[in-house]
């Protein structure tokens, strides 16, 4: 017997029992479809988020208070950094500048909307640089604000969200304060970045009402200084600090380098592809065990024809080739149905965070990925149909050609 023939066996055989094969299918197109979409969307958003921090360099580093351990306490704690603490970053030993960064909501009136908006204060006259060409944070229309005016940035979706209409130019009132809009960020990549509006420190602080200290502070060191050697140096002149004035008990700081940015999301994104892993397991076993149940059947169903195949020749291999490629077959209908169902939801999820900029997403396809995919799914489709194959391949003619 050639290929050809063991091909054409395998698949009269699947078509005599159509929905049985497509309900063993499907077990297979469920653990693909979780493996290949979710892992696609999960390195998706790896990538996004890489490359923001790429643009970010490797001579910034963030300072904020609280325990990266513990990031929503961190986030939401109400946690600050005091002026005496921004003094010892801006005194450690290779620390170029210094951006404090503070924030808070405030009602703000364009014509006759009213809504209640985040307002970030940062020193525009010795960071609007920085933000420009190490953040990214340029304009998509109108200019930079200037120290010394009533001016405000806005973020990418508060012209389109939450104040729809406005424009560069417009006023708008924060606390009775007219400000003008003098641009429009383009999208940071994130929907809460996208929601600010920014204004220079001073102007925040007499807006707000905030006299002094500061959600989180960006540090740009010197050229030819060593991010981690400075980071240390940060870290000890803080716990200094904090000893001095009695706070030993307060929450340490957290010192993020790019290096350790990097690291935290690709620990982030391997913990959720294992869960990914896990629960596509479960899917597959399932399915394997379809395939395995469905095989077993066929070969009770065939025994008679299995029989005949050995009375004219067949050997042990031949049938055991047919019943793995009857299975493999299975397997690679499932894994392209699950490749299809899983690729095309991470290309709808990336149509949407087009017009949804939640975030920067693009999806992650690759040919390696789809080539994994679908040798996986033979790979099941091939194991789970090795016992019943055997036992097919075992069968006494004589016996075989007497049932019915």
């Amino acid at each position: 017997m050639i290929f050809r023939e063991y091909f054409r066996l395998a698949i009269r055989n699947i078509r005599a029992r159509t929905l049985r094969s497509w309900l063993t299918v499907l077990g297979i197109i469920v653990g693909v479809f979780l493996v290949s979409g979710l892992f696609s969307l999960s390195e998706g958003m790896k990538e996004a988020v890489m490359r923001e921090l790429r643009m970010m360099g490797g001579d910034i580093i963030m300072v904020m208070p609280g325990d990266m351990g513990d990031m929503i306490t961190m986030l939401i704690g109400g946690m600050e950094l005091s002026d005496s603490d921004l003094r010892a970053i801006e005194r450690t030993r290779g620390v170029d500048v210094t951006l404090p960064f503070t924030w808070k909501a405030e009602m703000v009136r364009y014509e006759d909307e009213s809504k209640n908006i985040l307002i970030s204060g940062l020193p525009v006259q010795e960071g609007g640089s920085i933000l420009r060409d190490d953040m990214g944070w340029t304009t998509v229309e109108g200019e930079w604000i200037s120290t010394g005016r009533r001016e405000i940035l806005v973020g990418n979706l508060v012209p389109i969200e939450i104040l729809p209409g406005l424009r560069t130019g417009d006023r708008v009132f924060i606390k009775g304060r007219p400000y003008d809009v003098s641009g429009v960020l383009r999208s940071v990549g994130n929907q809460q970045d996208d929601s600010m509006i920014i204004m220079d420190l001073d102007e925040f602080y007499s807006v707000t009402g905030v006299r002094d200290g500061a959600q989180a502070a960006m540090v740009k060191i010197g050229p030819g200084e060593d991010p981690h050697d400075v980071s240390q140096a940060l870290r000890d002149n803080l716990e200094d600090t904090r000893k001095r004035r009695g706070d030993e008990d307060s929450p340490g700081f957290s010192v993020i380098t790019s290096d350790a940015a990097y690291d935290m999301v690709s620990n982030v994104v391997g913990i959720i592809q294992i869960v990914v892993v896990g629960l596509a397991s479960i899917a597959i076993i399932v399915g394997a065990i379809g395939i395995m149940n469905t095989m077993y059947t066929s070969v009770y169903e065939r025994t008679k024809e299995i029989g005949i195949l050995k009375a004219v020749g067949a050997k042990r291999r031949d049938i055991v080739s047919v019943f793995l490629l009857e299975a493999g077959m299975i397997g690679l209908a499932g894994g392209m149905g699950g490749l299809v169902l899983g690729l095309g939801s991470v290309q709808l999820v990336e149509l949407y965070a087009q017009f949804h900029p939640m975030f920067y997403f693009e999806a992650y396809i690759s040919i390696s990925l789809i080539f994994f995919s679908l040798v996986f799914a033979i790979l099941v489709g091939c194991l789970s149909g090795f016992l019943p194959a055997l036992r097919a391949a075992n069968l006494n003619p004589v016996d075989s050609l007497r049932s019915e």
